[in-house]
């Protein structure tokens, strides 16, 4: 859907398949997916905006995760910020 299509409204119209689809498949695990879809499916659809995701962020989230872990967790918030801002910015 992400690849093969540039228009919004076709992308929403597949969505809405792919959620009926799922409803009458009976699925229990899918159909928890397909709620999380139906919740954030606007956020979901503005890819189709501008073709741009959050997977920098993402990234970066993980690093720091990552960065607090190989120390066993955070005692000094304070140093700790600062740390991150000598590193990563």
């Amino acid at each position: 859907m992400f690849n093969q299509n540039r228009d919004i409204k076709i992308a929403y119209t597949k969505l809405a398949h792919w959620y009926k689809e799922v409803e009458e498949s009976g699925f229990k695990s899918l159909q928890t997916v397909a709620n999380s879809i139906t919740l954030n499916y606007r956020s979901i659809l503005n890819y189709f905006i501008n073709r741009s995701t959050n997977a920098s962020a993402e990234s970066f989230n993980a690093k720091i995760k990552a960065f607090r872990a190989q120390f066993r967790g955070v005692k000094n918030v304070e140093f700790f910020l600062f740390r991150l801002t000598t590193i990563f910015a």
